[in-house]
C-alpha cells in the first residue's frame, strides 16, 4: 500500500516506522518545510493518506484528498467545528474517510467502558463526574479531542450535565475553580513530553470511582491509524474506529 503522510511530526514518524515494518511504502510526506507545496497532484499514485497535521491545515488536506478521490484517515483534532460540512461533502461525493479523536485501540476500548459506566452512574445522583487529561506542553488544542469525546459520551448518558467547563493548567499547583452542577469539568494539564493520559472521575461524599487510560508511547496511535488506513481502501463513506473494531458486537 502506498501512503501519503500529511504531517510529519512525532506521530507521522511513528506511523512511518509501523507502516514500513508491515511492508507498506511512504510515497509522499507533508512536512513543515514543504507544506505550501502540497497540491492535489502530490497525491498521484497514493492509495491512502493519513493526516496528523495541524488543526488549521486538516480541512484543506481533507478537501485535497476529496478532489483526487484519495481515501483519508484523519487523526488531527481541533477542526471539528467544520465537521458537518466535511461529512456532507464526503457523503454527497462518495468519498472515503475515517476520522477519530484517537486511533489507539486501547483508547477506543476506554471510550466504550466510559459509555457503559456513564449509563450506570446516571442512576446515582450522589456522584459528580469530571475529566482530567495530561499532554505534552507543545500540544496546541485543549481540551484534547479524546477528552471532548469522553465528555460527549458522558453527557449523552448523564442528562444533568449540559455544558463543559474548561480549565487549562501548566503545572499542578493552581487553585481549583468552582463548578456548577450542570457543568462537566475538563482539566487540561500541559507538561513535559507526556504522550497522553486521560482520567474520568466520579466523586461522592463517601467514595470515588476512576477509570484511566495512560498511553506509554505513540505507537498505539500509529498502529490504530495504520489499521484504519488498511481498512478504508476500497470503501466509500465516512467511518470511525467503531466501524473498524466493531466493539458493540464483541460485548453482546
Amino acid at each position: 500500500m502506498k501512503i501519503a503522510l500529511l504531517g510529519y511530526g512525532k506521530m507521522g514518524m511513528a506511523i512511518e516506522k509501523v507502516a514500513i515494518a508491515k511492508g507498506h511504502e511512504i510515497v509522499y510526506k507533508v512536512t513543515l518545510e514543504n507544506a505550501y507545496d502540497f497540491m492535489p497532484l502530490s497525491l498521484k499514485n497514493v492509495d491512502v493518506a493519513i493526516d496528523f497535521s495541524m488543526p488549521t491545515a486538516a480541512v484543506d488536506n481533507i478537501l485535497k484528498c476529496f478532489e483526487t478521490n484519495t481515501p483519508i484517515v484523519v487523526g488531527t483534532t481541533g477542526w471539528y467545528d467544520q465537521f458537518d460540512e466535511i461529512k456532507e461533502k464526503c457523503l454527497l461525493e462518495g468519498q472515503s474517510m475515517v476520522h477519530s479523536t484517537n486511533f489507539s485501540i486501547g483508547v477506543n476500548l476506554f471510550y466504550k467502558i466510559n459509555k457503559i459506566l456513564a449509563a450506570m452512574m446516571a442512576h446515582f445522583d450522589t456522584y459528580d463526574v469530571s475529566i482530567e487529561e495530561v499532554h505534552h506542553s507543545a500540544k496546541k488544542d485543549y481540551p484534547s479531542g479524546t477528552a471532548l469525546s469522553l465528555s460527549k459520551h458522558i453527557m449523552d448518558e448523564i442528562k444533568t450535565k449540559t455544558s463543559i467547563k474548561e480549565r487549562l493548567i501548566f503545572g499542578k499547583d493552581q487553585p481549583s475553580q468552582s463548578v456548577k452542577a450542570h457543568e462537566l469539568l475538563i482539566e487540561s494539564f500541559r507538561e513535559g513530553d507526556v504522550t497522553g493520559l486521560h482520567k474520568v472521575k466520579y466523586e461522592s461524599m463517601i467514595d470515588s470511582i476512576e477509570i484511566t487510560h495512560d498511553a506509554k508511547s505513540r505507537y498505539g496511535f500509529a498502529k490504530g491509524a495504520l489499521l484504519a488506513a488498511e481498512w478504508i481502501v476500497g470503501k466509500k463513506g465516512i467511518f470511525t474506529m467503531d466501524d473498524i473494531l466493531n466493539l458493540d458486537e464483541i460485548i453482546k
